[in-house]
């Protein structure tokens, strides 16, 4: 590691009258690219600058039983510092080949005050690069206004990355990627003076996330249990088995998320190397503007789903593709084996949310979750909560109030 050497990074106006300059180390294991002062609360609503999650209307219908005035409410209340430090920066990963890789992340901070845990979050499915959590304020990012450092990985394929498919949903390479922003960020850290109170880290991640932290507790419980001990984890509303999730999908011919069906089949075949045709798997339309729509990262998952303008499977996918008695798709399918994350045992606490309502990650998902983990430390959060959007908003609500 090279020696630390310190740089000085002027923030934004914390008063009218007052510019202080904050000192950021600079080193090997994270390197910081830039630093924002924001407000969560801004004129008593959360401050505009926040992204939510955005899917599109999954169903034509919104079951709420949680407003964002609630998370809000809640917000105002358990508030330690409402400015927080939003600090973007790059570290070394290891690549789906094994090889190292520049990824890029955020770490989120109390703008004062100490800080109780390191919170890792593995972030939902998103669209465009301006969704990544190096370039946005994320959702999640309002835990480190409790009093947490909140740190989030791009994943491969945002963020500095971006130019590349984003290997979605293969487990090894983004739960990888968030573990290690996690490794890297904790010796930042400790050189400015932010270390946390607490060794123990949360893990937290709804959808993609929610998957993701899961295989990101695999991970730390087996190879970095001394290091980064793991205090709970909060997982929520998460495709933890790809094959049913396939299964139901087929069956019912429908998807809540339709930007998912291209994104899962070409993530699975960058990240596995299956060298799949993929127009053995896409309809013609799909294939001919994958790369304008899907690849090219300027378009949010809302504004994808739009432009799909589907809702049944097979508008999206061959007859051929979605027929697991193909050779190429039963070789799809037994990557999605591979890579749901409910063969392994927690050995910390885990919360798992669940709207029965969600019509985007099957309930079958948190079914088989409970089914797998019967026996563990493991809390199950099962209600009709709303789409997968709102249910968004209630997760994080319910871990904010529990982590309070």
């Amino acid at each position: 590691m090279k020696k630390w050497f310190f740089i000085s990074m002027a923030a934004v106006l914390l008063t009218t009258c007052q510019k202080p300059t904050i000192e950021m180390v600079d080193f090997d294991s994270f390197q910081v690219t830039s630093v924002k002062y924001s407000d969560v609360i801004v004129d008593g609503a959360l401050n505009p600058e926040i992204r939510t999650m955005e899917l599109g209307d999954e169903d034509g219908t919104k079951i709420a039983s949680v407003s964002m005035a609630d998370l809000v409410s809640h917000l105002m209340e358990a508030v330690q510092s409402n400015k927080v430090i939003q600090i973007a920066g790059t570290y070394t990963s290891s690549d789906i080949d094994g090889s190292p890789v520049t990824l890029s992340g955020k770490v989120l901070l109390p703008a004062k005050g100490k800080i109780r845990n390191m919170v890792v979050v593995s972030h939902w499915t998103i669209g465009a690069n301006r969704e990544c959590p190096s370039e946005c304020f994320p959702l999640e990012g309002i835990l480190a206004s409790e009093g947490y450092a909140v740190v989030m990985a791009d994943y491969i394929g945002y963020g500095v990355t971006a130019n590349r498919v984003h290997p979605y949903m293969h487990m090894a390479s983004t739960a990888g990627s968030v573990v290690d922003i996690a490794l890297a960020v904790k010796p930042y850290l400790k050189a400015i003076d932010r270390e946390p109170e607490s060794d123990k880290v949360i893990l937290v991640g709804y959808s993609q996330g929610g998957s993701t932290t899961l295989g990101v507790m695999n991970i730390l419980q087996n190879r970095h249990k001394t290091e980064m001990p793991i205090e709970r984890v909060f997982a929520g509303g998460g495709p933890y088995d790809m094959a049913a999730t396939f299964d139901v999908a087929m069956l019912e011919d429908q998807t809540g998320i339709p930007c998912a069906v291209p994104m899962i089949v070409q993530g699975i075949n960058e990240g596995e190397d299956l060298n799949l045709n993929l127009s053995d798997f896409f309809k013609p339309i799909l294939m001919e503007h994958l790369d304008d729509w899907v690849n090219s990262k300027r378009y949010s998952v809302g504004e994808i789903n739009t432009m799909l303008n589907a809702r049944k499977v097979s508008d999206l996918m061959t007859e051929v593709g979605r027929d697991k008695s193909n050779p190429q798709t039963a070789k799809l399918y037994r990557s999605l084996m591979m890579n749901s994350i409910l063969y392994f045992t927690p050995r910390s606490p885990v919360y798992i949310f669940h709207s029965m309502d969600d019509k985007t990650v099957p309930f079958t998902n948190a079914l088989k979750a409970e089914e797998y983990f019967k026996g563990n430390d493991v809390t199950y959060d099962f209600d009709h909560y709303g789409n997968h959007q709102a249910g968004a908003i209630k997760f994080i609500l319910t871990v904010s109030k529990i982590l309070k």
